[in-house]
């Protein structure tokens, strides 16, 4: 099945081609499995194990992959050559690849190598360095197609649009559920199912929830507990949709907030518009974080703030749905129309264990960001 036209995919080979050009390389070993996705569709979680998409300048495609994977590859995209490299006692899957280049005429070429992806582990890299570098010229190629890929097609904002949808309705599912003696499993499954049997996908990294004291945690963990009459509690989750993400974040109060659950909102609230509103072309993704911090420190929170504020989001896979750029301090990448970013404002006062957090996926435009979720950012009051 594939997600989008032939067209669309032709389309986005000749972007990477030209930009291939532009770097004066001969060929590009893709290892990030978005990367293999936005090129042509190939959809798998086997780059769990060693597999690589190699491309020429000329615009042949050849995937070398496992056995497993084969089918896969044959049912989810556009590829024609598909090479296998068989599991064996002693099997040199790097061997195979060097192969692969030889027939596909690349020795002494100069070939582009995605590193920094968890497609290529540091012993698989090591021995790719190992085994091709008299072979060809390797050349760091890590964010060619990532950055090619944060700027989004209007079939891919489609997609994402569907998603953000998704993850609304997951807030109208769970919000009913949230009350004293709830258990967070339930709330969990209720939103999970929910996008699920609208035909939306698992996301790429499990969503967060924590009541009470581990509302102030970032990352999903293992364990559940029941909610208490006056708690508070954290979810991150994302709508997916073709593997697309658009995520959402905010601190649910049950019983009556506290002082500080108000003035935190506030803050969180004047936050995220300040970041709205340099959130357009013209600004960077480190201009963006500047506006978050500079509010947080008016609010004497720079001790209970995080280090970044958002990301960008689009098709990803395990571990993670987090995209790059990011909104952190000094990133010089640009903003530009039609990218899909998450902000996001996370407040973590230890010192009287009050959790907030509050955040929403964007499209960027010409002029100010679009939303996504058509929630509001009123503080979630519950009883």
């Amino acid at each position: 099945m594939l997600h989008f036209s032939p067209e669309e995919f032709e389309g986005r080979k000749a972007r990477l081609i030209a930009r291939m050009a532009e770097d004066k390389l001969d060929a590009l070993m893709l290892f990030a499995q978005e990367s293999m996705y936005w090129l042509t569709g190939y959809d798998t979680f086997g780059f769990c194990f060693f597999q690589c998409l190699v491309v020429k300048s000329d615009g042949e495609m050849r995937l070398l992959t496992r056995s497993a994977d084969l089918r896969q590859a044959r049912n989810t995209s556009t590829l024609e050559t598909v090479v296998v490299w068989r599991d064996r006692s002693g099997a040199d899957p790097l061997i195979e690849l060097r192969d692969m280049l030889d027939d596909m005429d690349l020795l002494g070429a100069k070939i582009g190598v995605e590193w920094a992806t968890h497609g290529l582990t540091a012993a698989n890299g090591k021995a790719l360095e190992e085994r091709l570098g008299s072979f060809a010229s390797l050349r760091d190629a890590s964010y060619l197609v990532s950055t090619l890929r944060s700027v989004k097609s209007p079939a891919e904002i489609t997609h994402v649009r569907e998603a953000a949808r998704l993850a609304d309705d997951a807030y109208e599912i769970a919000r009913p559920l949230i009350k004293s003696g709830a258990d967070e499993g339930e709330i969990l499954a209720a939103m999970q199912s929910e996008i699920l049997r609208q035909g939306g996908d698992y996301p790429a990294n499990p969503f967060v929830i924590g009541s009470g004291p581990d509302a102030l945690l970032c990352r999903y963990k293992s364990g559940r507990t029941r909610l208490k009459e006056d708690d508070q509690l954290t979810l991150e989750w994302a709508g997916v949709k073709a593997q697309y993400h658009a995520a959402l974040i905010r601190t649910f109060i049950l019983g009556s907030p506290s002082d500080r659950h108000l003035e935190l909102h506030a803050a969180a609230v004047e936050a995220l518009e300040a970041m709205e509103k340099v959130m357009r072309p013209g600004s960077t993704f480190g201009d963006v974080f500047d506006a978050y911090a500079g509010v947080m420190e008016s609010h004497e929170l720079v001790r209970h703030r995080l280090s970044a504020c958002g990301y960008s989001l689009g098709a990803r896979y395990a571990p993670t749905w987090m995209d790059t750029p990011m909104f952190y301090a000094g990133n010089p990448a640009e903003i530009l129309p039609n990218m899909t970013l998450f902000g996001h404002v996370i407040i973590m006062d230890s010192d009287t264990g009050t959790a907030m957090t509050l955040g929403r996926t964007y499209l960027t435009t010409s002029g100010a960001p679009e939303p996504f979720s058509k929630l509001p950012l009123d503080l979630d009051l519950l009883g």
